[in-house]
């Protein structure tokens, strides 16, 4: 599969994001995490990917398996529902 500029923008933005699991770049993408890994490597600087690496190895957040959650964004309780652009007051 051959990956356009635009492709390998929004696999390194996926990648990068913290809640996006490897698994939704798989569905989206057909990469395996193995692809994806080469693919950061491919077209980052060095010390970026390092950073990357550090921080992605062993997150519970980037395996759908590992994950706590069942899907979702994390929501405190004391968050209030937002209403015509308008936080609510507490």
């Amino acid at each position: 599969m051959t990956l356009g500029v635009i492709e390998i923008d929004r696999i390194i933005e996926m990648a990068w994001e913290d809640r996006t699991t490897f698994e939704a770049i798989e569905h989206q993408f057909k990469l395996t995490e193995q692809e994806v890994i080469k693919v950061m490597r491919t077209y980052m600087k060095p010390k970026s990917f390092r950073l990357w690496r550090a921080r992605v190895q062993g997150r519970k957040t980037k395996h759908q398996k590992l994950r706590s959650f069942e899907s979702g964004r994390f929501k405190c309780t004391r968050q209030r529902q937002i209403t015509h652009n308008k936080i609510s007051k507490r």
